[in-house]
């Protein structure tokens, strides 16, 4: 995986796409910030997803950003995603390799080395820590610090991406220690101060 010190945002969707979504997100695209797009949809069927992720695929696309499905390599086939993104609880790496074959596929490993190590068994594509803050999107169980981050460094050279609470009063500090994508949704998304496009310009 390519690391684009100016496209270092990882946009991750709101839980609820509604129609006036598409045009907001080509506006966030052309900030030219975004490096992977995810597709995080809790409440929708499958048919839905599939709507949506077609669309969105092509808005990707456009503007030469990676689109990955949350949890769901099934659709992440069906949608021929460039990749997706694995839970604790979800399928493990080597299972869902054999579905998607070879797609980009990144492990939350929350606060945990263990889970860093045995997601680099694997031979994920990146891992992801957090929270780092407080989190608009999902309630935080899990707390991940700077000393986090200095350890894995120690044993990998994967991309790292830092999720959870990320705004722009601390992501600077995080890029500084390691950290090469950040996860962003609520900031983006539930920003009642900022419109997406105008929010996501507060990075870099």
């Amino acid at each position: 995986m390519k690391i684009n010190k100016k496209k270092i945002i990882y946009l991750i969707s709101p839980l609820k796409i509604n129609k006036s979504f598409y045009n907001e997100l080509i506006k966030v695209f052309r900030t030219n910030k975004v490096s992977f797009f995810q597709l995080r949809l809790k409440r929708e069927n499958f048919k839905q997803k599939l709507i949506i992720g077609k669309k969105i695929k092509k808005i990707c696309k456009n503007f030469n950003v990676k689109f990955l499905i949350n949890d769901d390599v099934i659709l992440t086939k069906k949608l021929k995603a460039d990749g997706c993104h694995l839970g604790q609880k979800d399928m493990n790496v080597l299972d869902a390799r054999k579905i998607v074959g070879n797609k980009i596929i990144g492990v939350t490993c929350h606060n945990s080395i263990k889970f860093a190590k045995n997601a680099l068994s694997e031979k994920a594509d990146y891992l992801a820590f957090g929270a780092f803050g407080i989190s608009k999107t999902k309630k935080v169980k899990y707390k991940a610090s700077i000393n986090t981050l200095k350890k894995v460094k120690k044993i990998t050279n994967k991309p790292i991406v830092v999720i959870g609470g990320i705004n722009p009063n601390n992501y600077q500090k995080l890029l500084l220690n390691n950290a090469n994508f950040l996860a962003i949704s609520g900031y983006i998304w539930k920003n009642k101060k900022m419109k997406p496009a105008e929010a996501i310009n507060k990075f870099i």
